[in-house]
């Protein structure tokens, strides 16, 4: 297995081009990222095109989606959840929860993890042999290095979603599994598990911050305030009007005088 990535140089965003050893078949999954050199290797005949995979629908994970479809002739494929939310232009075929897709010898297992997005969707990716450190994981915008994903973008479902999909279903993988975010760096469960701020506070291993706050002219408490991936802060939060729980960015999140 190869895993070549391209990174957006404003948004962060990754574009990976995953490859087979022995067929050279190759998937990518999002396509937000510039597309060199990923289309360049493509172009010179080092890998076949099968499939064009969306981890979810915003813009800077399927920027080059038509570009590489058109210019390789592969499908593009996300959750049946989150087409209606593609771009009218793109001609998307629908995947299930626990879908498995073949690539060479390797088989690619479709995750929905929603949370995020409605339609959020993680690729674990497994190798020949029953060692989960050869295997991949590809998390979108749910699981970073030192954080997770939001649940106050467009198409977001509710912070529950994202907190299951993170603890019970990602997390209900072997821990050694290397994990290739939508954003930034890789990572591992095991590290995330153990380090990342956010599952440490679910875990119980870290109180919450009960500051008073607002964001969005709501009151609130901030009950986590966390680095993320782009060197600014991402918060868990809680409502007080409803009591609301929610992952916001911190740029949105006012702290108020004590």
């Amino acid at each position: 297995m190869r895993i070549l990535r391209s990174l957006h140089p404003r948004y962060l965003s990754n574009s990976y081009l995953l490859i087979d050893s022995e067929s050279r078949e190759a998937a990518l999954i999002d396509s937000g990222a510039p597309t060199e050199p990923l289309a360049s290797l493509l172009e010179q005949g080092e890998a076949k095109l099968r499939y064009i995979l969306c981890t979810h629908h915003h813009h800077d994970h399927i920027e080059h989606n038509q570009f590489y479809s058109n210019r390789f002739g592969a499908p593009i494929l996300a959750a049946h959840e989150e087409i209606p939310l593609m771009p009218r232009a793109s001609m998307v075929q629908g995947l299930g929860d626990r879908d498995c897709l073949p690539l060479g010898t390797l088989k690619i297992q479709c995750l929905l993890i929603p949370g995020h997005t409605q339609g959020q969707m993680a690729f674990l990716v497994q190798a020949p042999g029953s060692d989960p450190s050869t295997h991949a994981l590809f998390t979108g915008d749910t699981l970073f290095r030192g954080s997770v994903g939001g649940t106050m973008g467009p198409g977001h479902t509710r912070f529950e979603d994202l907190q299951h999909s993170i603890m019970k279903v990602l997390m209900a993988l072997p821990h050694s599994t290397p994990i290739h975010p939508g954003h930034t760096d890789p990572s591992t469960l095991a590290h995330e598990w153990e380090h990342n701020p956010f599952i440490q506070l679910w875990r119980g291993l870290r109180p919450s911050e009960e500051r008073p706050a607002q964001a969005l002219g709501r009151p609130l408490t901030l009950m986590l305030q966390a680095e993320d991936y782009d060197g600014g802060t991402k918060c868990q939060v809680r409502f007080e009007d409803d009591g609301s729980l929610a992952i916001a960015p911190g740029s949105r999140v006012k702290l108020l005088k004590e």
